[in-house]
């Protein structure tokens, strides 16, 4: 069996509980069996657990994201020390790339990341498939390394660490299923639905200029109308093809209502939803330009591009 290593920042405890339930299929196979910091029993020294474990791991994940490479105790501690076993051939070190940031600067930069070619967990549309493809890429190293790997030779020899990396009192058998389902408030689910719009609005600005510059018959309009709304157009050959009219609210239901008329109704929503590990965006099923529907678990960017889908399709399919 396998000793997976979680190298993370609290911040994204979140993305690492999503990990980690994805991986649950492997620990049931008698594949692997995960640590991270809040395995950690009261009345053990952090570092010392931390560094212990850390010698133990057959692989090593590496939750990138700009908070992790902020963090100097990942980067300058747990990141070095893990670049040295894989280097020795001890461990196998898997960067997972979690958030937008400059990775491919950093010390593990020419190993191969995942999710595919690196496309950061956040920027997948649906949650569940970019946690899908990362299981998929440690099961193939896993393989690689041979599915039930042997035991370090060198994992019971003292090494020449500081007294910090020694290991403290025994590690008894415990289970290794100790996640509890998370709640969250209506502050929680209001405030990611309100970052959720801010973003919508900035990716909508942003597609109609790039649509523009590409495109020398295409014109765009884009308009905030309130800090709640805003409008979008698209002219080809100075005719309007394509219009909606975009807006965080509560009518008829808390969400991002999308509309192709300014006044009824609307075509499609995004609504917050949760699970056991955190909040995303669910659709309500309305549109049928993509398939997946109301069983997404959409992040920010796959609310967006849902939306731009049926903005932009009228002209890809006039």
């Amino acid at each position: 069996m396998a000793k997976v290593f979680f190298s993370y920042t609290h911040k994204d405890e979140e993305l690492r509980d999503r990990l980690e339930v994805s991986l649950k299929m492997l620990q049931r196979q008698g594949l692997i069996e995960t640590w991270h910091d809040r395995r950690i029993i009261v009345g053990d020294e952090l570092d010392r657990a931390i560094s212990d474990n850390l010698e133990a791991a057959d692989v090593i994940l590496l939750l990138v994201s700009p908070d992790f490479l902020a963090s100097d105790y990942c980067y300058d501690v747990e990141l070095a020390r893990a670049l040295e076993r894989h280097r020795a051939g001890e461990a196998v070190v898997i960067p997972v790339i979690l958030r937008h940031c400059d990775w491919h600067a950093a010390p593990f930069g020419k190993l191969l990341a995942t999710p595919t070619d690196g496309k950061p967990i956040r920027a997948w549309a649906d949650l569940d498939e970019a946690f899908q493809v990362v299981t998929v890429a440690i099961r193939k190293a896993l393989e690689a390394k041979g599915s039930a790997p042997q035991a370090d030779p060198f994992r019971n020899v003292q090494r020449n660490v500081p007294p910090s990396a020694m290991p403290v009192r025994g590690a008894g058998p415990r289970s290794s299923n100790l996640a509890v389902s998370k709640r969250f408030s209506d502050r929680d689910r209001d405030q990611f639905l309100e970052e959720a719009y801010a973003y919508i609005e900035r990716f909508f600005d942003n597609s109609l200029e790039e649509l523009k510059m590409r495109h020398t018959d295409v014109d765009t309009s884009f308009r905030q109308i309130s800090g709640n709304r805003f409008s979008a157009k698209i002219y080809r050959h100075g005719k309007e093809v394509s219009r909606c009219w975009v807006t965080l609210g509560e009518e008829m239901g808390k969400g991002i209502s999308y509309s192709q008329s300014e006044r009824n109704g609307f075509n499609e929503q995004l609504r917050v939803d949760s699970d056991e590990q955190g909040l995303f965006l669910r659709s309500m099923g309305m549109s049928i330009v993509r398939t997946g529907g109301r069983d997404q678990k959409m992040t920010y960017e796959g609310g967006a591009e849902l939306l731009w889908d049926m903005l932009i399709s009228p002209l890809q399919y006039e």
